[in-house]
């Protein structure tokens, strides 16, 4: 049990940073690229790029940068037709990030699967708020879903950083909480676009 409780732990934190990288694709890379440089989390040689000071000064900007867009009408829904594949990509690397020791095969097999699943589900799943917010408040209840998205980007970040075991329960209870709402909001889109048309 002591020889895969490393292991295990590194899968709860990068599933809880996958689902960060859901709701906004920066934040949760300046959280790590942080944590690293302060060396409060250790990184492989692999990935010893996140820990420089060159990526956290631009993962930084970059951050700035797209929480502030999500708070522009029209730029916002753009972003989310880029976010889906970027947070997946951004998932997958911070998932991966957490494995040390683990074969590079096994290491991307899972960081597709799990860190990069987990981000497209939620960013899909917020991609789709957005559109129900765009469409049913023209836009005005965007604000409200940007707000959320950052917030939940920064909380999931810090938990799988300091609390991994909370943060992947609450990657969890949302996967679920997006997949089961997602249908909702699906059909309810659907049923309003037949109705205008």
């Amino acid at each position: 049990m002591a020889d895969i409780l490393p292991y295990i732990l590194s899968a709860f934190i990068g599933i809880g940073l996958a689902a960060a990288s859901g709701f906004r694709v920066f934040l949760p890379m300046f959280a790590v690229s942080l944590a690293s440089y302060m060396g409060w989390i250790p990184m492989s040689d692999n990935f010893q790029w996140l820990s420089g000071l060159p990526t956290l000064i631009t993962t930084g900007i970059a951050t700035l940068i797209e929480v502030l867009a999500y708070y522009i009408p029209v730029v916002d829904n753009f972003l989310d037709t880029l976010s889906i594949p970027l947070a997946t990509i951004a998932g997958s690397v911070l998932f991966a990030s957490q494995f040390m020791e683990l074969g590079t095969f096994p290491q991307w097999a899972l960081a597709l699967i799990a860190g990069g699943g987990t981000a497209a589900t939620i960013a899909s799943g917020f991609a789709g708020t957005r559109a129900a917010s765009t469409a049913t408040t023209g836009g005005i209840g965007n604000n409200v879903v940007a707000t959320t998205e950052t917030a939940g980007a920064g909380l999931m970040s810090v938990l799988a950083i300091f609390l991994p075991v909370i943060g992947f329960i609450l990657a969890i209870a949302l996967l679920v909480v997006v997949i089961f709402f997602g249908r909702k909001i699906w059909r309810k889109m659907k049923a309003y676009n037949s109705e205008s048309i």
